[in-house]
This record gives structure tokens, C-alpha cells and sequence, in this order.
């Protein structure tokens, strides 16, 4: 991910550039949106918890009802959207908080920017994965049939481990979880770009929209077996991700227009937004909702039309709409959670090798309740992502922009 993406898994509303002005409200962070990236990046986890723990034939959450099983151990590929959503709205709000216009964006110094925050920890994983192939750990070396390491190594550094995945098959974990970074940044490497060239005309402008809504029409296209016979590529296909990343360009650019004058802190509609938003993602991911409406199959129409993922993009995209204009702080009850989501990107590059570890001592050992083992996965997780920013990717982060950072502001992704 970027998910994980990020992941989130875009360019932060911190970490200003010292040349270009901002306004104050580009330095505060979204208290809504770190919920979202938390929520979303725990699911992840779960998701490769269950994974590595049916490897020794165990399944988490054995005694609990069938649909809160479902929905916690099942929702890493809707967290993996959901960042995709989140980043394409942070790239666009904070874009347009930076240089004033998307039109009037600087490609080399998104670039720069977009490099300083994405390469140090990118680079470190690389060599730590690289190394472990080497000395033929089994959970990381890259067997023949899996590819190579140079192939890997290259497929990762040009954001293509995606396509490299649906040509080989799944390479072992840690390096898998850079498939949706590869959709991300393709994505953009061309953003700045089309920004200019179409937003500085006025003929052009609509172009620029045409483009974005076409990724969003033609999203749950790509991920239906008309698309593609190979399903690993349906699942990580650039066309068949960038719809969420251009839905919320989008909703970014609509929320910049209406937060210019804060005329919406107090009105009721930004508000709905949030709960319309909230409901729309509880019905993709809930298990319990009904399947049928009418005797119509509808959950299971939606989710073989390939529109179950635009449904929760736009769902995500409401609450961010909606929370934005009503700048509503978070409470202390998702602290925890919007902690997580602040430290997203470091975590969900370096999660895998705590799971691994963690998971298979417990397969070794089979000591103690499993759940405490989940517990130890993910918070040791948190621990690690947590240090990897404050240590590494953020120093890295300030260092490469040549401008101070307030510590105390993680970067948004």
C-alpha cells in the first residue's frame, strides 16, 4: 500500500517547503482523516495475521460470531482502497493549499517533495529485503519460480511490482505489500504534469476532469474478469485502483473551493456528508448487512460489477469532505487509533516482519491465547513504525527538503 498504500497510505498539510508561503491552516493536521488511515491500517494487519496464521492451520477469532470474525480479519483489501482515496484527496487539498492552484503546481518541487517523503524508508526496506534473500531466510528468499531479486529490485524502484506479481505470481510477503506504492506512484509521476499542462488553459480544463472521471468510470471495468483473465492482476492493477485515487483528487478539489471562506464550520450538510459517508462504507464492509434487496442480489452484484470498491471510495471521500469543513477535532477515544493512522506509511512497509516473527514463535511455541498473540503483532507493529518515522523516514524526510519540520507533526500521507 500505499496502502496501504497512505497510505495512504499524498503531500502532507506539514513539512512546508521554506520557499513556498502556505496559509496556517495547511500546518494542521485532519484529525478524521488519521482515524481513517488508523482503521484502515489495522485492517491490513489483521488481514496479514490471518494469513500467516492459517499457514500453520490456525484461525483467529475461532469462538466469535461469524460476522465480527469477518470484519476484523477480512478488511486489509478494503484498507488498501481506502488509502488510495485518502491519498488522491491529501494530494490534491494540500497541493492546492501549497501553490495556491493546482495549475500553478511546481512539478520539480512536487517531485522533490514526493521523493523525500517516500524514498528513505522505500530504499532502507529494499536493502533489508535484498539481504535477506541472500542468506535464503525462507520467509523472504525470492524462489526461482517467484522471479528474481534484480527483477524484483528493478519492478519495485520503477513502480511496477504490481505488473511483475501478475506475471509471476505472489513474491513472499514483505515485498508484496509494495504493489499498491507501485499504483500510487505512477499515479503521481503523471499528477504534476497533467496539472499544468491542462489546468493553465482555460479549453484544456475540462480535460482535466475528463481524465479523472474516466479513471472512475472505467475503475470497477478493470476489476471484472472482462478486463483480465488473471485475477491477481484484477486485484492489482493500475486501472483497477486509480479510480479511488482520482475520486478523491476530486472530492480535494471540491473541498478546497467550499473551505476557502470556512463558510461551512457550523452549517448541518457537512455533517450528513460524514454519516452518509460512514453508512455507505459500513455496507461494503459489514458482513452482517443484507445480501439480497428485493430478491435482488445486491452485495454480491456489486462486488462482481467491481463497484463495491468506488462505493467505499466514495464513502471515504464524504467523511473527508465533511470532517474537513466542519473542522471538528478528534476525541480522546480515537487517540489510539488516530496514532496509528499518523504513523501509517512507516508501519505498513515494516509490519510484515514483526507478523512473521511474532506469529511464527507462536506457531512454534502454541502457548498462551491466541488473541494476545494478534495484540503483540500489531501493537509491536505500531512500536516499530512508530520509531521508523521519528528515527529514520522523518530525519530523511527534513533532511532531503532542506527545510525544519515541527516534530510534533507527522507527515499526512
Amino acid at each position: 500500500m500505499s496502502a496501504l498504500s497512505s497510505h495512504s497510505t499524498g503531500i502532507s498539510s506539514n513539512h512546508l517547503s521554506e520557499e513556498t508561503p502556505v496559509s496556517a491552516s495547511v500546518a494542521s493536521r485532519f484529525d478524521t482523516i488519521d482515524l481513517l488511515r488508523g482503521l484502515s491500517i489495522l485492517g491490513v494487519m489483521l488481514l496479514h495475521v490471518r494469513n500467516w496464521l492459517s499457514t500453520g492451520k490456525v484461525e483467529p477469532g475461532g469462538s466469535l460470531p461469524p460476522w465480527l470474525r469477518y470484519d476484523l480479519f477480512n478488511q486489509g483489501g478494503n484498507g488498501v482502497s481506502a488509502f488510495f482515496a485518502i491519498s488522491g484527496f491529501l494530494i490534491t487539498f494540500i497541493s492546492i493549499r501549497r501553490f495556491g492552484a493546482l495549475e500553478t503546481l511546481r512539478v520539480s518541487t512536487f517531485y522533490r517533495i514526493r521523493f523525500a517523503r517516500i524514498a528513505p524508508l522505500l530504499l532502507l526496506l529494499l536493502l533489508i529485503l535484498g539481504v535477506l534473500h541472500w542468506t535464503g531466510s525462507p520467509a523472504f528468499h525470492i524462489k526461482p519460480e517467484q522471479g528474481s531479486l534484480a527483477g524484483a529490485l528493478f519492478a519495485a524502484l520503477t513502480f511496477q511490482l504490481n505488473w511483475y506479481e501478475a506475471v509471476h505470481g505472489f513474491l513472499p510477503p514483505a515485498w508484496t505489500v509494495l504493489w499498491s506504492l507501485s499504483v500510487e506512484e505512477m499515479f503521481y509521476l503523471f499528477f504534476p504534469v497533467v496539472c499544468v499542462a491542462l489546468l493553465r488553459q482555460r479549453w484544456s480544463r475540462p480535460l482535466f476532469f475528463l481524465v479523472l472521471g474516466g479513471l472512475i468510470v472505467f475503475g470497477p471495468f478493470a476489476r471484472t474478469p472482462w478486463y483480465s483473465p488473471n485475477d491477481l492482476w484484477l486485484y492489482q492493477s493500475y486501472l483497477g485502483n486509480l479510480d479511488n485515487i482520482a475520486l478523491g483528487c476530486l472530492f480535494g478539489l471540491l473541498t478546497a473551493h467550499l473551505d476557502r471562506q470556512g463558510l461551512f464550520v457550523r452549517a448541518r450538510w457537512p455533517l450528513l456528508c460524514q454519516i452518509l459517508g460512514a453508512a455507505l462504507i459500513l455496507f461494503i464492509v459489514n458482513w452482517i448487512w443484507p445480501k439480497t434487496f428485493l430478491g435482488w442480489p445486491m452485495k454480491r452484484a456489486l462486488g462482481r460489477s467491481g463497484t463495491d470498491v468506488t462505493i467505499l471510495g466514495l464513502g471515504v471521500c464524504l467523511i473527508m469532505l465533511g470532517s474537513v469543513l466542519r473542522r471538528k477535532r478528534g476525541s480522546r477515544w480515537t487517540a489510539p487509533l488516530r496514532w496509528l493512522g499518523r504513523y501509517s506509511y512507516e508501519i505498513y512497509l515494516s509490519h510484515v516482519f514483526v507478523v512473521i516473527a511474532v506469529i511464527s514463535l507462536f506457531l512454534t511455541v502454541r502457548r498462551g491465547p491466541l488473541i494476545a498473540w494478534v495484540m503483540a503483532s500489531v501493537l509491536l507493529s505500531a512500536a516499530l513504525g512508530c520509531l521508523l518515522s521519528r528515527f529514520f523516514s522523518e530525519p530523511a524526510n527534513r533532511l532531503l527538503r532542506g527545510a525544519p519540520v515541527p516534530a510534533q507533526l507527522p507527515e499526512n500521507r
